[in-house]
């Protein structure tokens, strides 16, 4: 299975905030999307950035509430690893356990179209082993 396979299934809206936005615009996106990153994408939606609970964790941490007057790109993760459509959930997981990282998001051509997270590729896995069981009880029954 691909990452075309899962944005397929799942949609490809990504929460997206600017590099200018404050901490406080984030946490009230994360906190209303009921979600754990956002990506932080340019004006031609290139990515620029992605701010995870984390981040603002470390952000918190170390200045306080002050920090959430700050502006997103202060604290957001700047490299960025991406993946492509045609990216296999065995190269997700490979990538998201190297990196330690919980979202993905997903390029074409530079600009960003969709995200993908650790519980897309594990609902995706659980489908796949689901959809084998079921078609090796068939082979069986069938025998």
């Amino acid at each position: 299975m691909t990452v075309s396979s899962i944005l397929k299934d799942k949609g490809r809206d990504v929460a997206t905030i600017t590099p200018e936005a404050s901490l406080q615009e984030a946490v009230n996106m994360l906190a209303a999307k009921r979600i754990g990153a956002i990506v932080v994408t340019d004006f031609a939606q290139r990515v620029s950035g992605i701010l995870s609970e984390r981040d603002i964790v470390r952000a918190t941490s170390s200045s306080g509430c002050d920090a959430l007057k700050e502006s997103v790109s202060a604290h957001m993760t700047h490299e960025v690893v991406t993946c492509s459509l045609q990216d296999s959930t065995e190269r997700l997981m490979e990538m998201m356990t190297a990196g330690r990282m919980r979202h993905l998001p997903v390029t074409e051509d530079g600009k960003l179209t969709g995200i993908i997270s650790i519980g897309d590729v594990v609902k995706r896995r659980i489908a796949d082993a689901e959809l084998e069981a079921e078609s090796l009880k068939a082979y069986i029954a069938s025998g």
